[in-house]
């Protein structure tokens, strides 16, 4: 039986209420968001996939952006912060929209294995553009960048997609189960919403630290790689 006042008319707060979190940032900032365009297409009878696939479209979009601009912009042939906030409003709006039609899809019961799939698999898309974008910046902006180094960001930042999708399932476990805000900030480094947003502001202000960007999040992000085999091996062996 449905717990909403009325099944027809939802609120921006009963599509927030359905959230599954993603962090301080993210719950704070991009569910809320997301709720709002839950509660617009809900309104327009659009269903879970459309919000997906504009989610795609706009992610990927940002990110071409950025790497069609990345040359340009290290030859100061166009401003870093018109790059910089075209990437925080694609990415921000695209992650958005990722959180509101899983929210979308669990008020209004449109749920699906397909629609599950094809989330997952556009966030893929989606994370690999960032990625890309993100290293294009990184070369340009300084040419004797690594290549072993931007093949292993690549890899370790699909670390927290891996996980996220490992614990929805009835085997989820954290290592971290606390929730009070000492660690909640300290997990910001792993809130995908978090992430880019401070990604965009150093393209905008400062692109030539990029390249410590991506230093900075293939150290955490294979460290908690290293951490979560070293737990799932440990509660395996008890």
């Amino acid at each position: 039986m449905s717990t909403l006042a009325d099944p027809s008319r939802p609120t921006v707060a009963d599509f927030h209420r359905v959230n599954r979190g993603g962090g301080l940032f993210s719950e704070s900032v991009s569910q809320w968001i997301g709720a709002v365009f839950a509660l617009v297409a809900q309104r327009l009878g659009l269903r879970p996939t459309a919000l997906t696939i504009t989610n795609l479209v706009l992610g990927l979009a940002a990110s071409v952006t950025v790497v069609a601009l990345a040359g340009p912009v290290a030859a100061g042939d166009v401003p870093a912060w018109v790059v910089g906030l075209a990437a925080l409003v694609g990415w921000q709006i695209a992650y958005a929209l990722d959180c509101a039609d899983g929210q979308l899809a669990r008020v209004t019961g449109q749920g699906s294995a397909a629609g599950a799939r094809v989330d997952v698999l556009c966030d893929v898309a989606a994370q690999i553009a960032l990625v890309a974008a993100l290293s294009a910046v990184a070369v340009a902006q300084r040419p004797s960048t690594p290549t072993w180094l931007v093949a292993t960001f690549a890899g370790t930042w699909m670390v927290n997609l891996v996980t996220s999708v490992m614990q929805s399932g009835p085997n989820a476990a954290s290592m971290v189960t606390s929730t009070s805000l000492p660690v909640r900030l300290i997990k910001l480094i792993r809130d995908y919403g978090a992430v880019i947003f401070v990604a965009a502001l150093v393209l905008a202000l400062a692109p030539a630290l990029v390249f410590w960007v991506i230093v900075a999040f293939t150290v955490v992000n294979g460290g908690f790689l290293l951490a979560s085999i070293a737990f799932s091996a440990r509660a395996s062996l008890r």
